[in-house]
């Protein structure tokens, strides 16, 4: 058997459960927790609504910023990494320090943090990571990166959404506030979210290389 071939193998079987397993494990849970804190300024070039209008526009007006949160992304991440079981490992070692011992989510923690609108994308994470490395297991080739990155993302900004609709019925919110937020949190953020989660799958892909080489 090729040294390739056993890197495949062992990119298919997953991480083993070993002192070094639970340490990355850990480190992929406090990765997590950063990404919750950590704001991007996205810079880009647009076309604005100017140009379809015949305005005089200057060249700052086709730059487009954009603040993004990565934690998506890093978790798309984790769960490519570790697998779907080390990684779902992961993500509940996060929700559990959310609501029961620091307040490591973005607006605070605790057991309260259940009825909060954006508590839905959090516990999405974890069938975003058992579907998507479902279908990495099937090899990292670039068609399954992308299948993946679509899968994982859509299922926590679909199951997000819902959740939101419900916590809003409880509170009698009206469709005014549930479709402002719904643009907030899955609007445009969805975009830049796969865009940067299938960075970071298709980065997993030669990291696992790197590292299962020298396992």
């Amino acid at each position: 058997m090729t040294n390739y071939t056993k890197i495949v193998k062992k990119q298919i079987e997953g991480i083993r459960l070993t002192l070094d397993s639970i340490l990355l494990v850990l480190a992929c849970t406090f990765l997590i927790v950063l990404a919750t804190f950590v704001q991007l300024d996205i810079t880009h070039f647009i076309l604005p609504k100017g140009f379809f209008q015949g305005e005089n526009l200057i060249f700052k007006d086709y730059l487009f910023t954009y603040k993004f949160i990565p934690q998506i992304p890093i978790v798309m991440f984790v769960g490519a990494f570790l697998g779907k079981k080390y990684g779902i490992i992961s993500i509940l070692l996060y929700i559990l320090l959310g609501l029961f011992i620091i307040p490591v989510f973005a607006i605070g923690g605790g057991p309260q943090y259940i009825l909060e609108y954006g508590f839905g994308y959090i516990l999405a994470y974890i069938p975003a990571v058992f579907f998507a490395d479902t279908i990495l297991n099937n090899g990292f080739s670039t068609k399954n990166i992308l299948k993946a990155t679509l899968v994982g993302v859509l299922i926590i900004h679909f199951i997000g959404v819902l959740y939101m609709l419900f916590v809003a019925s409880i509170r009698h919110e009206g469709w005014l506030f549930m479709q402002s937020w719904i643009y907030a949190q899955s609007g445009l953020k969805i975009l830049y979210d796969i865009v940067f989660s299938f960075g970071a799958l298709f980065a997993t892909r030669y990291l696992k290389i790197i590292l299962w080489f020298y396992m």
